[in-house]
């Protein structure tokens, strides 16, 4: 197997939405609406890489979250939490109507993700540059213990200015973690502006090749795409594994799309949800 896998032939980002990449949306904007704030950029580029990991990579049990033969994945990019929400409540974690009492002070999902009160959520993650490490801590214990659970980080490309997150990257090259997979939702801007004018990634890939990773990248939003790139994992036998996704900040929304702006926002105006749901097909 070559070292980099490289995305379809259609440009990053270019994959068209289908039916329930729009539905995982809609539940993402019901949430932004329940808490009237959210990450709204920050989510939706994140949507495909969780759907096809929980509908298709993933060995998990939605009615037995703790169950101890499962897989990890880990969203260390907290803030992008409604994109985990979204997918969790649609393949049965919990019931739907949680995501109108999204940041509620009496509701289950908060602005990040929050392990042992919502069902599915593997850490607590928020603080950026953790969840590398963490996932590296539960790679070593399957491996100590003689599970053969795999474990998924998935990372945002501006968290990944974090210090930390390279110390866990030497330590899985180190260990050879050939059960760990970082993802990287590169989608080219952070909360002040893109990431190749604050703190420029570039060569990304190099880099994780560098620290002992077999690399991959992918278009991440072509579920296609996706799944065929992540049933190969893992993609050395002597390695861990990082896969860098280009994906559109925003996507789906094409007002968000590639904005800054839409990193977060809060108090929607009725004009901006009006537009969301025009954008994803939905009743008013």
């Amino acid at each position: 197997m070559t070292d980099v896998l490289h995305a379809a032939d259609s440009p990053h980002g270019a994959a068209a939405l289908d039916d329930r990449s729009r539905h995982l949306r809609r539940l993402i904007v019901r949430g932004l609406e329940g808490g009237n704030r959210g990450h709204v950029g920050s989510s939706m580029s994140l949507v495909e890489i969780l759907r096809v990991l929980f509908d298709s990579v993933v060995r998990h049990r939605p009615q037995e979250p703790d169950w101890p033969a499962r897989d990890r994945c880990i969203l260390s990019k907290g803030h992008g939490c409604l994109a985990l929400y979204a997918i969790l409540a649609n393949r049965g974690y919990f019931d739907a109507d949680a995501l109108d009492r999204f940041c509620h002070v009496d509701g289950m999902l908060g602005g990040h993700p929050e392990r042992g009160k919502v069902p599915g959520v593997e850490a607590s993650t928020g603080a950026l540059g953790h969840g590398l490490a963490i996932g590296v801590g539960m790679a070593l214990a399957a491996r100590m213990q003689r599970r053969d659970s795999r474990v998924f980080v998935v990372m945002g490309d501006g968290e990944i200015n974090e210090g930390s997150v390279w110390e866990a990257a030497m330590s899985a090259g180190k260990h050879r973690l050939t059960n760990l997979t970082a993802i990287i939702d590169y989608n080219k801007i952070q909360s002040a502006g893109p990431t190749a004018e604050i703190q420029d990634l570039e060569p990304l890939a190099d880099k994780w090749r560098s620290f002992g990773f077999a690399t991959g990248e992918v278009d991440g939003h072509d579920v296609g795409a996706l799944t065929r790139l992540f049933r190969q994992l893992p993609l050395a036998n002597d390695r861990p594994s990082a896969i860098v996704c280009h994906t559109v900040k925003g996507k789906g929304i094409p007002f968000a799309e590639g904005d800054p702006r839409w990193h977060h926002h809060s108090r929607f105006k009725p004009q901006e949800l009006a537009a969301m749901h025009a954008a994803l097909g939905m009743s008013a």
